[in-house]
């Protein structure tokens, strides 16, 4: 078995780090380059920076960041937020950025799935999905969870995949921030529809959540973001408390 990766998620707003509850009520948490650095030095598997308001306010992903970042950390990292062409994509994987995470433009013309895999390969594109729960199941959302766009979550994952997407950023809306678990319905739901990597988001706030994610959702990955810019855990504390429960991770 592959070993389960532990991924800081760093959420950029106006160049600061940045962690809300639910989408809302953002507080700073940061400069992305410092916390990039500290999160590599703490075992981190990869990185995740997303601009969390780039799509809606229809501003380019800052490509600085991705040239910084790359001068000081030596663990993969994903760029997302505001990519509208292949040459977004193209730019940001040249300036350093080992994949990129593609949301509302996906959705909005999701023939960039197909392009960008066929120019850049799977293994460099992760299709984000912002998900909550309704009467009918899932829906998705677009714009940083700003827009409903009514589409079923489970079948969107299986397009994103048949497109090309080498791997799905899953966020729960619902639980995200809250510090009380993963959706692990909504996790396993995706996980067993597709065959690509799953990085379950949205509500870890105790190792027991991490491991819950893995086992009982099937989670190849998962991904936190208030509980590491805090310190309210350490990725070795997750790691080492996984690796006790027999999970494999990598450890220092």
């Amino acid at each position: 078995m592959l070993a389960k990766r532990i991924i800081p998620c760093l959420d950029v707003n106006n160049g600061r780090v940045v962690k809300g509850i639910k989408f809302k009520g953002l507080k700073d948490a940061g400069e992305p380059v410092i916390q990039a650095k500290f999160y590599d030095s703490e075992g981190a598997d990869e990185l995740v920076f997303l601009d969390i308001t780039a799509s809606l306010e229809k501003r380019k992903t800052v490509i600085e960041l991705a040239r910084n970042v790359a001068k000081e950390i030596f663990i993969p990292f994903t760029i997302g937020g505001g990519i509208r062409t292949v040459e977004d994509i193209r730019e940001i994987l040249r300036q350093g950025a080992d994949k990129i995470s593609i949301n509302t433009i996906a959705l909005l013309n999701p023939g960039i799935i197909d392009e960008s895999a066929r120019l850049f390969g799977s293994q460099c594109i992760v299709v984000a999905v912002d998900a909550k729960r309704t009467k009918r199941g899932f829906t998705i959302y677009s714009h940083g969870g700003r827009r409903d766009m009514q589409r079923d979550a489970i079948e969107w994952v299986k397009e994103a995949e048949s497109r090309g997407a080498g791997e799905i950023l899953l966020t729960s809306m619902d639980t995200d921030g809250v510090r009380t678990g993963f959706d692990l319905e909504l996790t396993k739901l995706v996980s067993e529809a597709v065959s690509i990597p799953v990085i379950a988001s949205g509500g870890g706030g105790e190792p027991v959540h991490f491991f819950d994610a893995i086992v009982e959702g099937r989670a190849d990955a998962v991904l936190a973001a208030s509980v590491f810019h805090y310190r309210y855990l350490t990725i070795q504390q997750i790691k080492q408390y996984l690796h006790k429960k027999q999970v494999p991770v990598r450890l220092q």
